[in-house]
């Protein structure tokens, strides 16, 4: 438990002093992190048996979150014109698998993809969430992480101290319904802080984002556990002591960042 204390402090730190260093710190920090979970997602599926073209895989992951990066910071019609590579390095997916000799080379082409799409791509929403009015601002992907963490930590502790009714024990047998409701209720809680002190939004609207938050990370928790569990390993992998693997800690983060960018500019624009 001291151990597992230490890393999330010292993780959350980084973090937070990643946002706060500006907008190339923050960019960088997370394309990062972005390719560090892909990685493990393909080491992952590789246990299975499939064969993921894992640096080509990469290439991409990188080149989409640096493209659409890029297109925020800079907005001139050359940075768009960035986009055409995409055609190229995609189709390099399928390119490298007809010089593989392998039996089923479009299973290996789908789960090269499933990690673009699962992995890289939610990252790529989250940079944005910091332009989604234009200008680099911290505080919504901030706030998204302090909401983040409060649905998480009011989950815990109240399904350990509340939780009677399993929520969906068949993919992960300790999250109650007394713990997600705890945690909507402590995220909401938080939102209404932020709102206090980031007036970008009304406190109704981070309630709201708090909602998202809530309930799609709580999904995107469960997603993953369901991935784990088809191919039989606990912890996504062991590079944070007593956490797990990056996967463990961004769970969440996959599946409510899309939607909560959607929502963000829908309001905001």
């Amino acid at each position: 438990m001291k151990t597992r204390a230490i890393t999330g402090f010292f993780f959350i730190v980084v973090m937070i002093g990643s946002l706060l260093f500006g907008q190339y710190v923050f960019g960088v920090f997370f394309l990062m992190l972005s390719l560090l979970c892909l990685r493990e997602f393909y080491g992952l599926i590789k246990q299975t048996g499939i064969n993921p073209n894992t640096q080509t895989g990469l290439m991409n992951g990188f080149v989409i979150y640096a493209i659409f990066a890029l297109v925020l910071i800079d907005h001139s019609l050359a940075m768009h014109k960035l986009l055409f590579l995409l055609p190229l390095t995609l189709s390099a997916v399928f390119i490298q698998e007809l010089f593989k000799k392998t039996e089923a080379p479009f299973i290996n082409i789908a789960c090269t993809f499933t990690g673009i799409i699962y992995i890289c791509l939610p990252f790529t929403f989250f940079h944005a969430l910091a332009y989604v009015k234009g200008d680099f601002n911290f505080h919504y992907p901030l706030a998204f992480l302090l909401l983040l963490w409060a649905n998480d930590t009011g989950a815990y502790l109240v399904g350990i101290k509340f939780g009677r009714t399993k929520l969906f024990e068949r993919h992960s047998p300790k999250k109650t319904w007394e713990g997600f409701i705890g945690g909507v209720l402590i995220s909401a809680g938080v939102a209404l802080i932020i709102g206090h002190y980031y007036t970008e939004l009304k406190w109704g609207q981070w309630v709201i984002v708090a909602v998202l938050i809530s309930f799609f990370g709580t999904i995107g928790d469960l997603i993953e556990s369901m991935f784990k569990r088809s191919i039989n390993v606990k912890d996504s992998g062991s590079i944070l002591p007593g956490h797990g693997g990056l996967l463990d800690r961004f769970d969440g983060l996959l599946l409510a960042t899309p939607l909560v960018y959607t929502y963000l500019y829908l309001i905001t624009n």
